[in-house]
């Protein structure tokens, strides 16, 4: 093929960085794009000065209209399931934002289907494109700091603030709040980093009045002996994201991208990082002409989806009841 022809389902949000990293490769021709909302479309269109590219109110109609490659899902998290599952039966690659799925049975489900239909499906965690992640699973995986023993995991976000009325906080497009959402990402790095099993959780869930959870604060113990700490904080004023991996040699510590790797009674080391050289984008189109593997395959999303999963559980929470704590009351 000389290009490869991409479809949009939703054009939104995080649909325009997508649409800007996609559009930065020579491989690469955005034929097509659906969104149910016109605004929206519109609004995608000027941006990107598509004259060409075909817009659809209905991504079933643009799936059967357009002739199409691939196909980037950056859809409400409930409906990634069935739309992913209609883009591989046409026969059409995937990359799918995150959460892949809001249930490890869809997970599970998805992946045979995208391995019978020999199609590429990629899930959208962009940190593992990132120097500063790279070098974080490295330094591990290498044994630099010895065996894991304890690892903290925080995000604090404006969530709460910025997301009533929007689907975000709708659970039955969101799945979840928080944890489902930006909380994804971080899970992600801290499985993905580490390749630690979970063995159990035990959660606490604050609503702050919202119809979905804002902030979980959640202790986990590992299959391989670590234990950690995962704060996921959607009710703060700020963006702040930090890390702390612990081993029995040293330790690594991120704070909102910066590292330092620490020993015992030695001087700090700030590592020289490399410019980063790919991206979810990127990397799904050189998975697809065959250049590399799938560099964040369905197997892998599986796993963020059932550490999601089981913290839900072992919180006694499906996203959309009404979950209060003591002394809590509905907004």
């Amino acid at each position: 093929m000389s290009k490869i022809r991409i479809g949009m389902v939703g054009t939104g949000g995080i649909a325009r960085l997508h649409a800007r990293q996609l559009l930065e490769l020579p491989e690469v021709d955005l034929t097509a794009y659906a969104d149910t909302s016109e605004e929206n479309r519109q609004l995608f269109a000027e941006k990107f000065s598509l004259r060409d590219a075909v817009p659809f109110s209905n991504y079933s109609e643009m799936l059967d209209q357009s002739e199409l490659d691939a196909v980037v899902i950056c859809s409400p998290h409930s409906l990634h399931f069935q739309q992913a599952v209609d883009v591989l039966g046409k026969g059409l690659h995937v990359l799918i934002e995150k959460p892949m799925t809001c249930s490890s049975a869809e997970a599970e489900a998805l992946i045979q289907i995208a391995n019978n239909a020999g199609k590429v499906m990629q899930v959208s965690y962009q940190r593992h494109f990132q120097p500063e992640f790279l070098y974080i699973r490295d330094v591990i995986a290498r044994g630099e700091i010895g065996q894991l023993t304890s690892i903290t995991a925080s995000l604090y976000q404006e969530w709460r603030q910025g997301t009533p009325g929007s689907w975000r906080q709708d659970p039955t497009l969101s799945g979840g709040g928080f944890l489902m959402d930006s909380g994804s990402h971080i899970i992600d790095v801290l499985l993905w980093t580490t390749g630690l099993t979970p063995l159990e959780v035990k959660p606490q869930l604050h609503m702050h009045g919202a119809p979905v959870e804002i902030d979980t604060f959640t202790s986990i113990r590992f299959a391989e002996g670590a234990v950690a700490g995962l704060n996921l904080i959607g009710f703060a004023p700020c963006w702040h994201e930090t890390y702390i991996f612990c081993g029995e040699n040293g330790g690594i510590f991120y704070e909102n991208g910066q590292i330092t790797l620490r020993r015992l009674r030695q001087e700090p080391v700030t590592p020289v990082l490399p410019k980063q050289t790919t991206n979810q984008d990127k990397s799904f189109i050189d998975a697809i002409l065959g250049r590399h593997e799938v560099l964040v395959p369905g197997e892998f999303a599986l796993k963020v989806v059932k550490l999601s999963e089981m913290i839900y559980r072992a919180a006694d929470y499906a996203p959309g009841s009404i979950v209060l704590l003591e002394g809590e009351q509905t907004a």
